[in-house]
């Protein structure tokens, strides 16, 4: 499947179908999903990096068992907003498993995820640098689908004025 939009891929989900969230890193691809509003979204977990074709079919296992009908795959550009080799290799990433799970997928930009998730873990739940290590791929996964959620929301640059409109 190709990369689409992620206003299209939003807007192509049958009813209360969910988003999967990845944060695919070296070692580990951080999870998370949406609910099924598309309001909200949680950590999941982690898979282990490995094979295309194992960790496409944990994905889609997690997407039947879940209800998820599309992925949302973040992808590490440079600070200046140009796409590097890390961001390249996320988007090939992403283009492989969205073939071989069958689900559309779109790309977010997650500069900057796993920083802000790193402090918050230190900061706000005072866990231990090994502690942290283990939650901070589902928690950078779930921060960059809540971002994306959040810029994909209908109405997120809507005017007061047209938002009166619709009600």
């Amino acid at each position: 499947m190709a990369i689409i939009n992620l206003k299209d891929l939003r807007a192509a989900l049958p009813r209360h179908a969910r988003l999967i969230g990845l944060d695919p890193g070296t070692k580990t691809i951080g999870v998370a999903l949406s609910d099924v509003t598309l309001m909200l979204a949680s950590p999941y977990g982690a898979i282990k990096r490995g094979k295309l074709a194992a960790n496409a079919a944990e994905i889609a296992a997690i997407a039947s068992k879940q209800g998820a009908a599309g992925l949302v795959v973040g992808l590490p550009l440079s600070m200046d907003g140009t796409m590097g080799p890390a961001a390249q290799a996320a988007k090939d990433w992403a283009r492989a498993v969205s073939e071989a799970t069958a689900l559309p997928c779109a790309l977010f930009d997650e500069r900057l995820s796993s920083a802000a998730v790193n402090r918050m873990l230190i900061t706000e739940a005072d866990l231990t640098r090994a502690r942290r290590a283990e939650a901070v791929d589902r928690a950078a996964a779930a921060y960059m689908l809540q971002s994306a959620l959040d810029a994909s929301r209908p109405d997120a640059y809507a005017t007061d004025a047209e938002r009166d409109e619709r009600r």
